[in-house]
C-alpha cells in the first residue's frame, strides 16, 4: 500500500512513454514530434524509436528539446527474438543512457530487458494484446517494470489496445508488474490521430528526467486515457477514490473479486472491502493479495491505478 503515489511529495506530471519519429517509422521529425506534446499540455515525452538495424539502431538525443517547463526522457523501442507466436519482442525503455549498447546477436528479450533496467531505464512490455503475447511470454521478462494496459495506436487501428486481462492473470500468479498507458504515436494521419490517447501521471517533486524515471520505477504513477485520479486511499474496511467526474468506479482483486459503483458525476466514492475478505466462491487465496482501481467517465475513457499489493 505504501506505493500509492497520491500522498508522495511533489505533484503529478503528465507524459507519454511510447512515441515514434522519422528516426524510425514515425511521420514527423524528432523536433516536431516533441513539440506536439510540449504544445498540448504534456510535461514530458519519451521518444522511443525502433532500435533495430533497419533504422540504424537509433537512440535519439532529445536533450536539446528540454526547457524550463518541459522535459524529455531518452528512450527506445528495443527488439529481440522471439515471442511464442514468432514475432520480434517489443520492449520500451525510458531513461536509457545515450551510449546504451544495442542488442547483440543471440541476446534474448529477457537479457535485453535486464541490461536496460540495470542501466537505469524504466522497462515496459509493449502492446501485449496487439502482439499476441501470452502470459508465459511476459513472465519471461523478469526485469520489466510495467506493461501497457492500454496502447492508443493499437486500440485506434485494431481494437486491440486493452491488455487488462493479461495484467490480471500475471498479478494473480504473483508477478509484481505495473500498468502504463501510452500513445505509440506515429503521426501518420492528420484526420485519424494516434496521439493524445493514453498517458501516465507521474508523482515527483520536479519535472526532471532522473526524478521522473525514479518515480516510474518505484510505481509512483497512474495511467489514463482521460479521467483524473485525485486520491486513492485504502484501509482494512474500504477503498476511497477521489476523481474527476466519472460514471463508474471498479475495484478488482482477481477472479470474481470485484465491486463496482455507478452514478452520474461521481467524484468521491467509497467501496467496502467485504467482498475481498469473504468471497462467495472458492478461489486461489493469492487472488486476495492485491487490488486495482479503474474509473470510467461518461465518454467511456478510463484511468487505472497500479496494482495495490495488500500483503
Amino acid at each position: 500500500m505504501n506505493r500509492l503515489p497520491f500522498d508522495k511529495p511533489g505533484r503529478f506530471w503528465k507524459g507519454n512513454l511510447h512515441t515514434h519519429s522519422t528516426r524510425s517509422d514515425g511521420h514527423l521529425g524528432p523536433a516536431e514530434t516533441v513539440a506536439w506534446y510540449r504544445d498540448n499540455g504534456y510535461d514530458f515525452v519519451a521518444l522511443t524509436d525502433h532500435c533495430i538495424a533497419r533504422f540504424g539502431h537509433p537512440i535519439t538525443d532529445t536533450t536539446a528539446f528540454r526547457d524550463n517547463g518541459f522535459t524529455t526522457l531518452i528512450g527506445a523501442e528495443m527488439h529481440a527474438p522471439r515471442t511464442a507466436v514468432g514475432n520480434l519482442w517489443h520492449l520500451v525503455a525510458a531513461g536509457l543512457p545515450l551510449d546504451f549498447a544495442r542488442s547483440a546477436p543471440g541476446e534474448t528479450a529477457s537479457q535485453l530487458a535486464a541490461r536496460a533496467a540495470a542501466a537505469g531505464a524504466f522497462v515496459i512490455v509493449a502492446h501485449p494484446s496487439y502482439y499476441g503475447l501470452t502470459v508465459a511470454d511476459v513472465e519471461t521478462i523478469g526485469a520489466a517494470h510495467a506493461m501497457e494496459i492500454y496502447n492508443g495506436a493499437s486500440d485506434l487501428a485494431y481494437e486491440m489496445g486493452d491488455s487488462g486481462h493479461i495484467l490480471d492473470v500475471l498479478i494473480s500468479r504473483g508477478r509484481r508488474i505495473d500498468a502504463c498507458a501510452t500513445d505509440d504515436a506515429h503521426f501518420e494521419y492528420a484526420d485519424y490521430p494516434d496521439h493524445g490517447l493514453g498517458w501516465v501521471q507521474v508523482r515527483a517533486e520536479r519535472n526532471d528526467p532522473h526524478e521522473l524515471v525514479a518515480a516510474l520505477r518505484a510505481g509512483h504513477f497512474y495511467a489514463s486515457e482521460g479521467p483524473e485520479l485525485v486520491d486513492v486511499s485504502i484501509d482494512d474496511d474500504e477503498v476511497r477514490v477521489a476523481s474527476s467526474p466519472v460514471v463508474k468506479v471498479i475495484v478488482s482483486g482477481g477472479g470474481e473479486r470485484y465491486e463496482c459503483r455507478y452514478g452520474l458525476g461521481l467524484t468521491e466514492t467509497r467501496v467496502p472491502l467485504e467482498t475481498f475478505h469473504n468471497s462467495a466462491h472458492e478461489v486461489d487465496p493469492r487472488l486476495g493479495a492485491y487490488l486495482r482501481i479503474t474509473i470510467v467517465d461518461a465518454q467511456g475513457k478510463r484511468a487505472w491505478t497500479n496494482p495495490i499489493w495488500l500483503g
